[in-house]
């Protein structure tokens, strides 16, 4: 049990001692292979730009591009109208709906609309265009995509206000996305719909993203969004949330929120349910939030799901190199009795998992022995989660199985972590408390402790 194991083996603290970035390379490692060719689609606001500016964004996902992601980049052009407006002397309206926010958008206010996402565009596509030498964008070669993949429709007339040039999206060209996507392209889409009758229609951005995505059946929807994110009885920020859970906080909160943060999370839950496999809502006035999210097991903002994002499970074949990453730095601690690929790989039935995202961060074994005795085995924790409950559940999980198996006795061997175990009802025993044939194979030079629990 790696409850007071260090981070990582001793030798590659040596290893990377000088080098923090290795480390952190190491840690990143496995969201890298498990995002390669999955498909996100980002969605920024447009106060991103006025509070942090483009460059570092565009350089984050020029890196996701670069690791196999495929991309589609949604921006929104709210500030930017606003800014048209008044430098056109227009007065923004609004309608007074308490369902929406939507901008009630007229001919001059269309002109505004085009310009803002105009300017915005070719300013994203500028930013993906640089490649000077020691910049981060140097040697990237990234071709984007525009055009029309939005097909439109108008808002119409609603509780009396005629919308005019606002819109809804109607159908996304899905099919020519993949195309592009498949050849490595980002695809760049603005808040912008074309009916097929030529119109040209506003949109929420945040419709836009949301559609593409469930058309797409992205693997991720991220927003950055300036929307303060949703907060639990204690005042503390949630982090995650599944959907059943989202509907529950919404019947006791609906008064609380804003209309522009209700908008948002009724088109994400309506992404999840047509098949997006999660939704990301991260602040846009932080700098790099988007790698922290990705590639942090914490992440910075909230994530929606349609059922629990922390997946408890019996392991598979799949599961072999992700319990060896957990477990080989503490055989060479000592703290677990090494097993190698092959016996872990022989006995994989005989695990259960505990994953994050479809990421690995505990194990556990249980072993069978004869008159209703069991071993647990190999319970591993990854050291930057220890403290999080995983150790627990994937305690109980194996009580569970011992039980269904009729186990009435479980025994562990541990050289540090007794106390762990003494917690959580297990008792002090001797080797002579094992069973006979457990007793035989007994290593006695690593002179392990004997802890058993009635179940």
């Amino acid at each position: 049990m790696p409850t007071n194991a260090p981070n990582t083996a001793k030798s590659s603290e040596d290893s990377s001692s000088n080098f923090p970035f290795v480390g952190w390379l190491r840690d990143v490692a496995p969201y890298i292979h498990s995002f390669r060719e999955k498909t996100f689609v980002i969605a920024f606001a447009g106060e991103l730009v006025q509070e942090i500016g483009l460059e570092n964004l565009i350089e984050d996902i020029a890196m996701l591009h670069a690791m196999g992601m495929r991309i589609v980049l949604v921006h929104g052009i709210r500030p930017q109208i606003e800014e048209q407006l008044m430098l056109r002397k227009i007065k923004s309206k609004f309608g007074k709906s308490t369902i929406h926010h939507y901008r009630i958008t007229d001919a001059a206010a269309l002109e505004c609309v085009k310009e803002a996402a105009g300017e915005l565009r070719l300013d994203i596509e500028a930013a993906f265009s640089r490649g000077l030498p020691n910049t981060p964008m140097a040697g990237s070669r990234i071709s984007v995509i525009s055009g029309n993949f939005i097909t439109a429709m108008p808002v119409g007339v609603v509780e009396g206000v005629d919308y005019i040039h606002t819109g809804l999206v109607r159908k996304v060209d899905s099919a020519s996305i993949k195309l592009s996507l498949d050849s490595s392209k980002i695809i760049l889409l603005s808040p912008l719909g074309f009916s097929p009758t030529g119109q040209a229609f506003n949109l929420a951005f945040e419709d836009v993203a949301a559609s593409t995505a469930a058309a797409l059946k992205a693997d991720k929807l991220i927003f950055l969004t300036p929307h303060a994110g949703l907060k639990d009885v204690e005042g503390d920020f949630i982090t995650e949330l599944s959907l059943p859970q989202l509907q529950e906080y919404l019947s006791g909160h609906l008064k609380d929120l804003d209309l522009g943060i209700k908008s948002l999370l009724n088109i994400s839950g309506r992404a999840i349910r047509a098949g997006v496999s999660r939704v990301h809502f991260l602040p846009s006035n932080r700098d790099g939030a988007l790698l922290e999210e990705l590639f942090t097991h914490d992440g910075i903002g909230m994530m929606l799901a349609s059922s629990d994002i922390e997946n408890l499970r019996e392991a598979n074949q799949d599961d072999v190199g992700g319990i060896l990453q957990l477990t080989m730095p503490l055989e060479e601690e000592g703290i677990l009795a090494a097993r190698g690929q092959d016996v872990i790989e022989r006995d994989i039935q005989r695990f259960s998992v505990i994953e994050h995202d479809r990421v690995l961060f505990g194990c556990a074994a249980l072993f069978p022995f004869p008159n209703g005795i069991g071993e647990l085995a190999c319970l591993a924790v990854d050291p930057d989660v220890q403290g999080s409950g995983d150790g627990e559940r994937l305690l109980k999980r194996i009580e569970m199985r011992a039980k269904q198996e009729e186990i009435k006795r479980l025994f562990v061997l541990t050289t540090r972590t007794e106390h762990w175990f003494l917690k959580r009802g297990f008792k002090r025993a001797t080797v002579d408390d094992l069973p006979e044939e457990r007793k035989q194979i007994y290593n006695w030079d690593r002179k392990s402790m004997v802890l058993i629990k009635d179940l």
